[in-house]
């Protein structure tokens, strides 16, 4: 199968054709364009204006109107007609249509681009058990066939756009049947109607393939890419992970998914759905693709430098196998561990040993649902390895490791005063130079203290001394790439500017090489982008970064430097777990973001939901304001709070409804009971007094 990207070593933009949605150009060498969605009801024409014209105004170049009867599709005659007489007749609106062909129809006499939901569009989800034979098949396509040919004719017709808009969470009966609920599964959905527009000469198509598992999504996208690649097909895509929910978990979500895309050159328009008010979506939507567009300058004129053809199979998630490695007492990693958690604390040790220990402390016992295991403190000098000792003391307790990063021109000898630690594991990380005996002069040394060497070089110096590192045994490595190193490598080895294809590359050595020890992620000062201020910066480039390398299975420690508050950074770091689905520390959220489908106040509603449920750690909620990706979306979570109708909610256990039509003023309390029925409710624990 063809790669789905020109290589994953040098971040470079698929080309595609340029698709118009009014006057608006949508890939090509169009800048990447950002959308949301409007949350009113349709049907009131005023307040859905008043959204889109707020929408237009904070940065959304293009806008969703949902419209899921003929009566919210008529609404759009006016919406179009009101909006552009305020000034915004250059801002393309989109319908959004599920289930209703006839709706569709409607819609695309009014707008610039509708949106289709192949899944929904002529088709079911009950999820019926059926074994399809080719004929049953080609039966169900020829009748899909006939029911969305009238829409692409009149699109054509008009001058409008069509976005194929595949849900994982909405895959037919007869997909999921022969597919399975499956990123495959999604492409051929896509493809499938995909087909249809081309059988009428029609090409004004843009492409999405979105899901709430960050994993599914990723592979996803970069298959239907491939898949398209082989019947010629280059058409733009529209990038967004669905029902992320909201704050910092759901910018965090977003960013990984849609930022993993990006920084592969994948991606033309995007939307981040966010549970809050939709003019919070577009800064968010903005950062990400103005990060992606400088990534991409700066790799547009850089040739992939590395030689040797990438060994990853980037379509499906498979966790890299490593090597067994002690990160402390009862903390191990291994393929079927969770990666581990380190968190720097700067400081000079000689001068302020006592602060930094202070601060540890004060770290860890503001952590709620996280915990530092791997401490990272500087070494600068012989002094800051005596005074190493004393802070190794006092902390003992309260960490796993001590990661020990030590300053260029040191050697063991200048550490000699480090003594073998009792309980936490050091971790020595070095500046290593081209020599090969100071290379196994580390080795000896941290394995005479029971540690473990990190091991921070380009991936081509690896490969150099890979015959030391065997010497040394995988089983005391782990390696890491910094930026810092990554961009200034040695003097006869060409700048990097992507650091993602830098780690790529050293994953890719450690398996030519056969060396399987465990990689560790840096997201630190070196690593910048674009500059900004503030930690919503460096929580989406961290999140766009690490959370790629995570999506290829790579990745056994993380730790987030580039934030100076060790709480901030440490709560980072696991929740770029979370939303990678790498590790799961508290209640996991599958949220919707609100629209004209909606059915209750979503944004009371999971705040509410959070209030009672937050402290469930390890339990996934879903909570839908309607039934449109309901039930399919959320089909791995635990439990499912989900709209049925007006003031009524449907309860959920994983795909199968339990509970209907309750009353909403009762519906909480209920969704507790379940999950107390279900042995996965327990008491929050109080705080203390004067805690």
């Amino acid at each position: 199968m063809q790669l789905y990207c020109e290589s994953r070593f040098v971040a470079k933009r698929r080309q595609t054709r340029e698709v118009k949605v009014g006057n608006v150009g949508v890939g090509g060498n169009n800048p990447i364009r950002v959308q949301s969605m409007t949350t009113s009801l349709t049907q009131d024409v005023a307040a859905t204006v008043k959204q889109c014209i707020r929408l237009a105004e904070a940065g959304c170049e293009v806008v969703r109107i949902t419209a899921p009867n003929k009566q919210a599709a008529e609404a759009l005659k006016d919406i179009r007609a009101q909006f552009s007489a305020a000034g915004f007749a250059e801002t393309p609106l989109v319908a959004d249509i599920h289930f209703l062909p006839s709706a569709a129809m409607v819609a695309v006499e009014h707008v610039e681009k509708v949106r289709v939901n192949p899944g929904n569009y002529a088709d079911k989800k009950k999820f019926a058990v059926k074994e399809y034979s080719d004929k049953d098949y080609d039966l169900e396509l020829e009748r899909l066939h006939e029911a969305f040919t009238p829409l692409v004719l009149r699109a054509k017709e008009l001058g409008r756009a069509l976005r194929i808009g595949t849900n994982h969470g909405s895959l037919s009966d007869r997909l999921m049947n022969r597919y399975g609920d499956s990123p495959l599964g999604m492409v051929e959905s896509a493809l499938e109607f995909i087909r249809i527009c081309e059988s009428h000469n029609f090409h004004d198509i843009i492409l999405s393939m979105k899901s709430s598992n960050t994993k599914v999504m990723i592979a996803a996208y970069r298959l239907v890419v491939a898949k398209m690649l082989e019947e010629n097909m280059r058409y733009p895509l529209h990038l967004g992970v669905t029902e992320a929910g909201d704050g910092e978990d759901a910018r965090i979500k977003s960013a990984i998914g849609i930022g993993a895309l990006l920084y592969d050159g994948l991606g033309d328009t995007i939307r981040v759905s966010l549970t809050e008010d939709p003019w919070y979506e577009v800064p968010v939507a903005s950062d990400l693709a103005r990060r992606a567009e400088a990534l991409w300058a700066n790799c547009d004129a850089v040739e992939p430098q590395y030689p040797h053809a990438e060994l990853v199979n980037p379509y499906e998630y498979k966790k890299r196998d490593v090597v067994e490695v002690s990160f402390g007492p009862q903390t191990l990693i291994n393929p079927l561990e969770p990666p581990r958690v380190i968190t720097k604390i700067p400081g000079k040790l000689s001068t302020e040993a006592e602060q930094i220990v202070a601060t540890a402390k004060a770290a860890q016992k503001q952590l709620k649902d996280a915990r530092i295991e791997g401490l990272l403190l500087e070494i600068k000098d012989a002094a800051d390895a005596e005074a190493f000792n004393f802070a190794a003391l006092q902390l003992a307790s309260e960490v796993k490791a001590f990661v020990l990063e030590v300053a260029p021109g040191l050697t063991p000898d200048n550490l000699s005063a480090i003594a073998t630690l009792q309980g936490p594991r050091l971790v020595i990380c070095p500046t290593l130079t081209k020599d090969a005996g100071e290379v196994m002069a580390w080795g000896e040394f941290v394995k005479s203290r029971g540690g473990l060497l990190a091991v921070n070089l380009p991936a081509m110096d690896v490969e150099d001394f890979a015959e030391e590192f065997k010497a040394i045994d995988e089983n005391n490595l782990i390696f890491t790439c910094t930026t810092a190193r990554t961009l200034s490598a040695f003097d006869d080895k060409p700048d990097d500017t992507h650091p993602l294809g830098a780690y790529r590359a050293l994953v890719n050595t450690l398996a030519i090489q056969n060396i399987r020890s465990p990689l560790w992620l840096r997201y630190e000062p070196g690593f910048t982008i674009l500059d900004g201020e503030g930690f919503g910066r460096q929580l989406l480039e961290a999140s766009m970064f690490v959370g790629n390398i995570f999506a290829d299975g790579a990745g056994d420690l993380i730790s987030t430097e580039n934030v100076d508050d060790p709480v901030r950074a440490t709560n980072l770091a696991y929740n770029i777990l979370q939303g990678a689905r790498m590790r799961t520390v508290k209640t996991e959220y599958v949220a919707c973001p609100s629209c004209g489908r909606t059915l209750f106040d979503l944004q009371e509603v999971t705040q509410r939901i959070k209030g009672r449920t937050g402290h469930l750690k390890g339990v996934t909620i879903a909570v839908m304001g309607c039934i449109v990706n309901g039930p399919g979306e959320m089909a791995d979570a635990d439990f499912g709070y989900v709209g049925g109708a007006p003031n009524k909610i449907n309860l959920y256990v994983g795909k199968e409804c339990v509970e209907f039509n309750i009353p909403e003023a009762e519906a909480l309390d209920r969704l507790e009971d379940l999950i107390r029925r279900h042995g996965k409710w327990v008491d929050p624990v109080e705080e203390p007094v004067g805690a």
